[in-house]
């Protein structure tokens, strides 16, 4: 049963009554069950003892008496029947003794480790002697024990449920007692709700009885049995018991004739009312979920289109219980769920269903639809099926309005169907009812539907969403609330950062409103938490992460207008921050928006770069005012001022080139891309190209920026490195070095010929320093 603890009454039996020394077996330390004497006068269990002798005879030795020694005539021995008698009257007292100290335990209100010992003591009992289930069944422990599965402790049901199976083993009044009032059906019920262990024991109590053609009839009387124990049998269950005992009862019971004809009688509408009815209050596992669409599923849909309510809500139940598993959602959707479910949630009109039995059918449509099984929703959004949503989430309560936005969840996850969606939410201006739902405080459900949704809708309504959260006061602010809550990175906040991240980076207004509720102090601490691993989340980290890294990059495109972006970069010094992130291997979303970060900040440092302030020259002799001016030291190489990462954002003292240089390789063409524009910073007008171009190549950049043109990716990477290969090439020397290398020479000539305008005058450009210009007449057309 449980190997756990032991239920054999050894080591001396603790009774109520002295143990006397001669009781003892001196092989097994225990009390004897069939006392022998040998011929010496020692005692012994005639079991030990004979184990005894066989040791010594497959030892080639005689007989002899393990205490002693002494060697015997004989290995012959008598039964003790005067101790055998005194020992069992012994044995009976203290049995007797156990089971009143049992009574006197056996009470919900008493402490577990009390009630557990009872009902050992009362395995015991049982075990050790057959007679001893009379005196359990007239001392009414039954019943008590029965009460005991009213616990709310698991290992007490577990316990209970084992002591029931021992009591009432071979003994049909203590079955007969068993099977009174609801107890059979609670087993049944243990059957879905318990634990494996509570469950296998369930299943064993119930075999047991069904060993009773009178209790098979009971067992099969209730609803949801037979549906149960087959579901078990057709399981996958890892403990091979569970499902040896479900087939074992269920041949048990198909021997009685009632319980076939109750099967037989399924199809009858007050049976098939009950058995729906069951279906939809019980706590099913996946397996049983398939086997019930398998076998009822159809029944199930054909109730829905009953015109009785009563068994429409026992159907609309059932069918909400056994949705919600892949598996079985399928086998629904097979049997043609969906029709009868959208206009049960859409029809208005005689029968109409009312708004409790709506959201039932509104949970059964989110179950299905966010399953992950890839089916034609195209039936979801005909017919004006997602504004008559939009209507009744406008216009119903709280409970449902959830579901139906978990449905919109679903339906926005496909690529067939988020367009009708997107098109119905523009067309009816929702989008300003919609985000209102983020700030739902007291509904963390409605709330999470909500976010999850809006973040699916803001790759296609981005600047929608931008003016509804600008518009209104509170929603910018609650989802950045929950990006700040501090628990272990959550599906909620993983949303509201991706739904953030999608809005327009260059809206400035928003920044703005961001800055004023200070969105990225908060941010920017999140970002720090998970990277130094003080906040953690394994399953939404990753996109929680990325999330966090664009909504940060935002405040790099509003230098221009901004100064307070400038301030808060230096005062977090966000540019190392960047630096860091671009180091995020395997992470190419993250790597791609920090070098595009790093890109605007970098552009910004010829503003910051500064001279320093010099003290007045001293005029205090004539020949004061003829000297040379100071000479300056420690400027940037090519900005010509102060510089430092933290206050000019400068890539070049922040050691950024290598790092930048190292992305050149990316297998990703966006990272690349991104790389090859923060470079691009560096060789700007106004800065130190020359200076710019050796540092470049000090980091051997030259190398990685002429293999992304002569690998001639795609169109945007040839433009960028187009550009950067210009530059590079007013190098004189440069320039003689890449003029012996023809494929580079091939690949500016591909850009001068099939390149845009300004990409062609570039590579024009190019193609002139290394004297490598085509003949070609009429390349650019006359422009006005």
């Amino acid at each position: 049963m449980d190997g756990s603890e032991s239920d054999d009454s050894s080591h001396f039996e603790r009774g109520v009554d002295h143990i006397y020394e001669a009781f003892i077996c001196p092989l097994t330390k225990e009390v004897m069950h069939d006392p022998v004497t040998l011929e010496n006068g020692r005692t012994f269990e005639r079991e030990a003892i004979e184990k005894w002798f066989k040791k010594c005879r497959d030892g080639n030795k005689p007989p002899s008496c393990p205490i002693t020694s002494q060697e015997l005539s004989s290995a012959d021995v008598s039964p003790s029947i005067a101790l055998r008698n005194t020992i069992e009257e012994w044995r009976w007292r203290n049995d007797a003794a156990k089971l009143d100290v049992a009574r006197q335990a056996l009470f919900l209100g008493n402490d577990e480790s009390d009630v557990l010992q009872a009902l050992m003591n009362v395995r015991q009992i049982c075990r050790s002697i057959r007679s001893n289930r009379q005196g359990v069944r007239n001392s009414q422990l039954v019943r008590m024990i029965i009460d005991v599965l009213k616990s709310n402790s698991h290992k007490v049901r577990y316990k209970a449920l084992q002591t029931l199976q021992v009591v009432v083993e071979g003994d049909e009044e203590s079955k007969g007692i068993l099977a009174e009032g609801d107890t059979v059906r609670t087993l049944v019920k243990f059957l879905s709700h318990e634990p494996s262990k509570g469950k296998e024991a369930a299943v064993s109590l119930l075999f047991e009885l069904s060993k009773s053609e009178a209790l098979c009839e009971k067992i099969g009387s209730v609803n949801g049995a037979l549906i149960l124990l087959v579901g078990l049998t057709s399981s996958n269950s890892v403990n091979v018991s569970i499902v040896d005992k479900a087939e074992r009862t269920l041949e048990n019971m198909e021997r009685s004739e009632e319980v076939v004809r109750q099967m037989a009688s399924y199809g009858s509408p007050e049976t098939k009312h009950s058995m729906t009815t069951f279906l939809g209050e019980l706590s099913l596992n996946n397996d049983t979920k398939v086997y019930i669409a398998q076998t009822v599923g159809s029944s199930l849909v054909d109730l829905m289109r009953s015109g009785d309510m009563t068994q429409r809500e026992a159907a609309l139940r059932a069918l909400n219980n056994i949705s919600s598993y892949e598996g079985s959602a399928k086998l629904l959707i097979g049997i043609g769920i969906l029709p009868p479910l959208i206009k049960d949630l859409f029809y208005v009109g005689p029968n109409n269903l009312p708004i409790r039995l709506k959201e039932v059918s509104a949970t059964i449509l989110a179950n299905i639809v966010n399953i992950g099984y890839d089916f034609d929703k195209a039936t979801l959004v005909s017919d004006n099926r997602v504004e008559n949503l939009l209507y009744l989430i406008s216009n119903t309560g709280p409970s449902i309005q959830c579901k139906l936005l978990e449905v919109l969840v679903g339906l926005t996850t496909c690529q067939k169907t988020v367009i009708h969606v997107v098109s119905a939410i523009k067309t009816s201006g929702a989008i300003i009812s919609l985000v209102q739902f983020v700030e739902v405080k007291e509904n963390e459900d409605l709330r999470l539907a909500s976010v999850k949704l809006l973040h699916n809708l803001s790759p296609f309504m981005s600047e929608e969403l931008a003016d509804a959260l600008r518009g209104t006061a509170g929603q910018l602010d609650s989802l950045v609330a929950i990006i700040s809550e501090k628990i272990p990175i959550s599906e909620e906040q993983a949303a509201a950062a991706g739904l953030l991240a999608e809005l327009p980076e260059r809206d400035l207004a928003l920044t703005r409103e961001m800055l004023s509720i200070g969105a990225f102090e908060k941010i920017i601490s999140k970002v720090v938490g998970i990277r130094q691993g003080e906040i953690k989340g394994m399953r939404f980290e990753r996109n929680f992460l990325e999330g966090l890294v664009r909504i940060l990059s935002r405040i790099t495109f509003a230098f221009s207008n901004e100064t307070r972006g400038i301030t808060f970069c230096r005062e977090y010094n966000v540019a190392s921050l960047f630096i860091n992130l671009i180091q995020s291997n395997g992470q190419d979303t993250i790597q791609m928006v920090s070098a595009m970060a790093l890109e605007n900040l970098s552009l910004e440092s010829i503003n910051l770069s500064h001279m320093p302030d010099l003290p007045p020259p001293s005029c205090g002799s004539i020949f004061s005012c003829m000297s040379r001016p100071p000479v300056i030291t420690g400027l940037c190489k090519i900005h010509h001022g102060v510089c430092s990462l933290r206050e000019t954002f400068c890539l070049v003292e922040g050691g950024a080139v290598e790092k930048l240089v190292a992305l050149l390789d990316h297998e990703n063409d966006k990272v690349v891309e991104a790389s090859l524009a923060a470079l691009s910073s560096l060789l700007e007008d106004g800065l130190d190209v020359e200076r710019g171009v050796k540092i470049l190549d000090e980091a051997d950049g030259i190398r990685h920026v002429l293999n992304v043109l002569t690998e001639n990716r795609t169109e945007k990477l040839t433009r960028r490195a187009v550009w950067l290969v210009e530059r590079i090439l007013r190098i004189e020397d440069i320039a003689r070095e890449v003029a012996e290398q023809p494929n580079v020479s091939a690949s500016l000539v591909d850009a001068f010929q099939n390149g845009d305008f300004r990409t062609r005058q570039i590579a024009e450009n190019a193609l002139k320093h290394i004297d490598k210009i085509p003949n070609f007449s009429g390349i650019f057309p006359n422009m006005a």
